[in-house]
């Protein structure tokens, strides 16, 4: 390996042809290959089964469909967990699979098992298996309309036109749904008196529009001169064209027509809906992420085709990109880009205030090549420029400017002894190789464990670790192959003019080390068990500042973006009249909130609102001013709206988002399943009450729906006698109140039902059920009261399962601010024990968060345990010591402790980001770690005592060690003292690196010195145990008093630099 370094050192030809491929390389891929996008996509390792029962009831869906499915899949290996929802004409079972499993074999296994199940109902439609995607919008574009000027219909259909032609136009997404799009259909709705008029029933009429409204090919005449195709060309496609149609022909002549006994209307289905923007009819066209995309461009070529719309517009129609996630990608790009400017222009002031001029554009220089290098293999392993490579750029900077350093420092510190050029080149590489190469490589292992998470956060965490990764490989690279040869010409440095002042300040720190830290290092020495109980004493108290709530724990980030999302689930029988009274609330809150923040900021604050509103569901997103023109959060706000609200009694669930991440807000969900629904319905009586007690908890609810009134119909003693049964009685009540489907008419790509039934006053009247026919085969007509009775039943409108049992979940909302993690210890600690005990048939699982954080920390700890043994082989190998690693590898816990106080000083939430903070703050101290042991152990393998050699090597290797964690906190400063709303992203995760590497500096000056001494001590007394003779005491040899013997550099010549 020496030998190499020496080749590539000599070969300045090679070490820039080197640096230029990787330049140009790297440029080219960011510039032509790396994808962009904000977040990552994932992929979800679940499969569901989708099955559509139009008409039947949830009870019926469950029995006939969900238990017949869960059945089937119950069995397969893999299974994660099972769980599904019955609702009314609707039935979804979505499996999920066990982390690490083949998802493509799981799929197929899953499909076969459903396509197996035989004894589904007749008339329910073929189940649909299918994966799950986790689709992120990148932009919404609005299409509102004047009413006085463009119909609902001719609306909707505009928004279809346009979702297509933006699937078609370059750099768009294949992806794209249209918010507020109602489907069409052909209502033929007869009155009972005009059936009895005219003797019909609803099979004859919905046959009668089957069969005369036909396109149909008949085949072809083939002639001599050629063939002619045979056709029928009379499908109705207008409601004059149906009203058209013939039911009957009679004897006399006449006929019968659709429209004499019918009333057709060509709309949409039935179902009472509000979709506006602003208060206009509206449809948004959502612009979801694919698998591969590229945010700028799609961003661009969405608002060059708006602007190329605009004079092609209908009268009154208004089309706009109404919010676009590229505003948060340029957003955090510029951040990040413009606090990277800045912290290293400050980094190059420190190199070159402590170090050569030559050294320091050097050093600096590595740090580009090694990211620019980075954007080589980025696409090879599926990693785009996304938020969270970024933040592994940021994380990474440290330990690419500590391996430049290190080696660069070593070089220009040969020169200062007198060696020129090339010897000095390759003798100060030599000299870090071991220690650089094995810290990076614990570093490497360090992040490693992110690649291997499974599930939905595996595909995230990878983003980091392979970026990390890479940087860290190329950092090697041009370390070691790169930089010796730009530095091969480097003589001892000239007296005069700034040389002179930037020598004398660098002088100065050299003079530091010896006169200052020189004592202090040999007073920790003579002190060492003190000095190691106060360092683990500070570790304690740091654990205690966590465990205490004086730092408190977030698991997610709050990451802003301009939306506030708003969601109310009520009681699935909710009138329409009823929603819209709710909405009535929910707009009049939105105007005083933002009528409150225009008096606050001065401006307007909520700049758009889209309401979607059917009966028992209104979904309303707010789009809200930048950060900057506000002195408020979003979670602050949306608390805000929450109160002025006020309460909604027969609501089930207000969620209140903004995130899109994060669905629902910061909530504390608990779910609960038995077999036993008595049980259940009071454990998740009681899971509310203790839920309800905590002020930093509010808007409690659960998805236990309560019983809502059914008719059931029952056949009466004696109609058999009719040829009737309970079947046939049931077919015509649905045909009257459902509708029997006639047809379909292709239109637009789409179909579109044609259905026949009752009128809707009708069908919204109760007493319309007296009087009712029901029709017999041989052409009577009885009174549906003569042969069944109803009665009020108990029925629920959704039914959830997991795991082949029912379930419920309980939820609260956790208020801005509040820390809810002593609330959680208590529920799981102390109140689930005794619940359990109380309802033995109950069973409790995490939800939400809470489930996504338990399992993660799971994966996590025996991830990062069997990294942490690797670590700890590769040094022991390295270092011939089962001491020395553990020595090494307690940057780590102490990185930590940094990051804790840290934390505590800027009065921040420790979260997940924080702990990728601590790894990168863990390789910076390692390879500080490596440097000093490795010149310890080379100190004393040439004779030199223990205390002597750790003086000594503390005093040789003061500056790089000082300059690697000064340079890493200045470069953090300018994001640390960042106040925007944008930058609390990454704020966790600088603080944890920027106040790890600060408290881990005073580790590796005077920690690991003294957990050395402490180490030697052990070993000699072991020693002298053994053989019997008197061991010397440390510091008897000499070291930690007065001055120790000054080696330049031990056995240098052995290294032979200009071989």
């Amino acid at each position: 390996m020496n030998g190499f370094v020496a080749w590539w050192a000599r070969n300045s030809v090679a070490a820039n042809l080197l640096m230029v491929l990787i330049l140009v390389a790297g440029m080219a891929t960011f510039l032509f290959q790396i994808e962009r996008e904000v977040f990552p996509t994932a992929s979800l390792d679940q499969v569901n089964v989708s099955v559509s029962w139009p008409g039947a009831s949830p009870r019926d869906v469950e029995e006939q469909i969900v238990l017949r499915i869960e059945e089937a899949v119950s069995g397969l290996d893999n299974v994660k967990e099972i769980s599904a929802q019955a609702r009314e004409g609707s039935a979804q079972v979505t499996v999920e699979m066990e982390d690490g499993a083949d998802y493509d074999s799981f799929l197929n296994l899953v499909k076969a098992r459903v396509d197996g199940v035989s004894n589904l109902p007749p008339s329910s439609f073929p189940p649909v298996v299918s994966r799950p995607t986790a689709d992120t919008p990148i932009t919404f574009v609005s299409v509102t309309g004047d009413p006085a000027q463009i119909s609902e219909v001719e609306l909707n259909r505009l928004a279809r036109r346009y979702r297509d032609e933006l699937a078609q136009i370059p750099f768009s997404s294949p992806l794209i749904e249209v918010q507020g799009y109602q489907e069409e259909e052909v209502a033929v709705e007869i009155t009972e008196s005009a059936l009895r008029r005219y003797g019909l029933t609803f099979d004859e009429v919905a046959a009668a529009i089957g069969s005369t409204s036909v396109n149909r090919s008949m085949g072809e005449i083939r002639t001599t001169t050629g063939n002619i195709p045979i056709a029928t060309r009379q499908l109705a496609d207008t409601a004059d064209e149906f009203e058209a149609l013939v039911i009957r022909r009679n004897q006399d002549g006449s006929v019968v027509r659709v429209g004499d006994v019918a009333t057709v209307t060509d709309g949409f289905a039935e179902r009472n809906s509000i979709f506006r923007i602003d208060g206009k009819p509206a449809r948004l066209i959502e612009v979801l992420q694919p698998e591969t995309v590229n945010i700028v461009n799609t961003s661009r070529a969405i608002s060059d085709w708006i602007d190329e719309k605009q004079s092609s517009l209908p009268p009154g129609v208004e089309l706009k990109e109404q919010y676009t996630l590229a505003e948060l990608y340029f957003g955090r790009m510029k951040l990040v880009s413009e606090n990277a400017v800045a912290g290293l222009i400050l980094v190059l002031i420190i190199l070159f205030l402590f170090l050569r001029p030559t050294v320091a554009i050097w050093v600096s220089a590595g740090i580009g090549i090694s990211f620019i290098g980075t954007f080589i293999f980025l696409p090879m392993v599926d990693v785009s420029l996304n938020m969270l490579s970024l933040f592994a750029m940021l994380l990474v900077i440290g330990i690419v400017v500590d391996d430049a350093l290190v080696v660069g420092e070593s070089i220009h510190r040969q020169t200062e002894i007198g060696k020129q050029g090339l010897d000095a080149a390759v003798l100060g590489t030599q000299i870090v190789l071991k220690p650089v190469v094995f810290a990076v490589l614990t570093t490497m292992i360090a992040f490693s464990p992110f690649l291997l998470i499974g599930g939905v956060w595996g595909d995230f965490t990878k983003h980091i670790a392979w970026t990390i990764i890479l940087a860290l490989t190329f950092s090697l690279i041009e370390s070691f192959l790169i930089l010796p040869a730009h530095l091969a010409h480097l003589s001892k440095p000239k007296s005069g003019g700034l040389l002179s002042f930037q020598g004398k300040i660098a002088d100065a720190l050299v003079t530091f080390g010896d006169m200052i830290y020189r004592p202090v290092l040999q007073l920790a020495l003579a002190s060492r068990y003190v000095t190691v109980a106060i360092f683990l004493g500070l570790f304690a108290v740091s654990v205690a500042l966590l465990q205490l709530g004086y730092v408190k724990f977030q698991f997610q980030p709050d990451v802003e973006q301009r939306l506030i999302m708003l969601t109310v689930d009520m009681q699935s029988a909710t009138p329409m009249s009823r929603t819209e009274q709710v909405l009535e609330q929910v707009e009049t809150a939105i105007e005083q909130l933002d009528q409150e923040l225009l008096d606050r900021n001065g401006q307007d604050t909520v700049l758009s609102a889209t309401v979607a509103a059917w009966p028992g569901w209104i979904n309303v997103t707010l789009i809200m001013s930048p950060s900057d023109a506000r002195d408020q959060t979003l979670g602050t706000i949306s608390e805000r709206l929450r109160t002025l609200i006020g309460p909604v009694p027969d609501s089930e669930d207000i969620s209140l988002s903004t995130n899109f991440a994060n669905d629902g807000g910061d909530r504390f969900i608990v779910g609960l399943q038995s077999a036993d629904i008595d049980e259940l319905s009071a454990a998740v009586t009681e899971v509310k009450a203790f839920i309800g007690q905590f002020g930093e908890l509010y808007d409690v609810g659960d998805s236990l729906q309560s019983a809502q009134d059914e008719l059931v119909f029952e056949l009466k003693p004696g109609a058999e006698r009719f040829g009737l049964s309970i079947g046939e009685v049931s077919r015509q009540v649905r045909q009257a109140f459902y509708g029997e489907e006639a047809q379909r008419l292709p239109r637009n790509g789409q179909d579109v039902r044609v259905m026949v039934r009752y009128p809707l006053e009708t069908r919204e009247n109760f007493e319309s059920l007296s009087s009712m026919r029901i029709r017999l085969a041989d052409g009577r007509e009885i009174p549906l009261s003569a042969v069944a009775d109803y009665r009020y039943g108990p029925a629920v409108r959704r039914i959830d399962r997991v795991d082949r049992e029912r379930s419920v979940r309980v939820w609260s909302r956790v208020r801005e601010g509040a820390d809810a993690g002593p609330i959680r210890a208590d529920f799981y600690s102390t109140f689930v024990p005794q619940l359990l005990a109380k309802y033995p048939s109950v069973e409790i699982k995490r939800r939400g968060n809470d489930e996504e954080q338990r399992e993660f920390q799971q994966n996590v700890t025996v991830l990062y345990g069997l990294a942490l043994f690797c670590m700890y082989m590769l040094l022991a190998i390295a270092f011939s010591s089962y001491f020395q690693p553990l020595m090494i590898m307690s940057a780590i816990p102490f990185g930590f402790m940094g990051a804790l106080f840290g934390h505590l000083l800027l009065g921040e939430n420790f979260a997940m980001f924080s702990i990728f903070g601590i790894c990168a703050a863990g390789g910076v101290v390692v390879n500080d770690n490596l440097v000093l042991v490795d010149y310890v152990n080379r100190l004393r393998r040439e004779g030199v005592g223990a205390a002597a050699a750790l003086v000594e090597a503390g005093v040789v290797r003061f500056r790089p060690i000082l300059l690697t964690s000064v340079t890493t906190f200045v470069g953090l400063v300018p994001i640390l003292l960042e106040d925007s709303y944008d930058a609390k992203f990454l704020r966790p995760m600088v603080i944890a690196l920027a106040f790890g590497v600060l408290f881990a500096l005073f580790v590796t000056l005077i920690f690991v010195p003294a957990l050395y001494a402490v180490g030697v001590d052990i070993a000699r007394f072991y020693r002298g145990l053994w053989t019997g003779e008197d061991q010397p005491r440390l510091g008897h040899e000499g070291g930690l008093s007065g001055p120790t013997p000054h080696h330049p550099e031990i056995d240098d010549d052995r290294l032979h630099p200009a071989e």
